[in-house]
């Protein structure tokens, strides 16, 4: 099993990203074995070997090879 999270305090006032995250998933077909909230993160914990797949996907999702993108994501 593994771990991954999405983190930022900009969570809060962005309704949507944990379904953005869960939709990112999903669109690779990642099983999500278990998911936790708080108000500042998502963690989804997922078979290992789709580790790379899904930090892959949540980086595209996110804009995070584009740090002007990410920086005005939601708005």
């Amino acid at each position: 099993m593994a771990k991954v999270s999405i983190v930022g305090a900009g969570m809060i006032s962005h309704p949507g990203v944990a379904a953005d995250m869960f939709e990112a998933l999903a669109d690779e077909e990642i099983n999500l074995e278990m998911i936790t909230t708080s108000e500042i993160k998502v963690s989804c914990v997922i078979k290992r070997s789709e580790t790379e797949k899904a930090v892959k996907a949540l980086h595209k999702k996110f804009c995070l090879d584009d740090l002007e993108a990410a920086r005005n994501y939601g708005q």
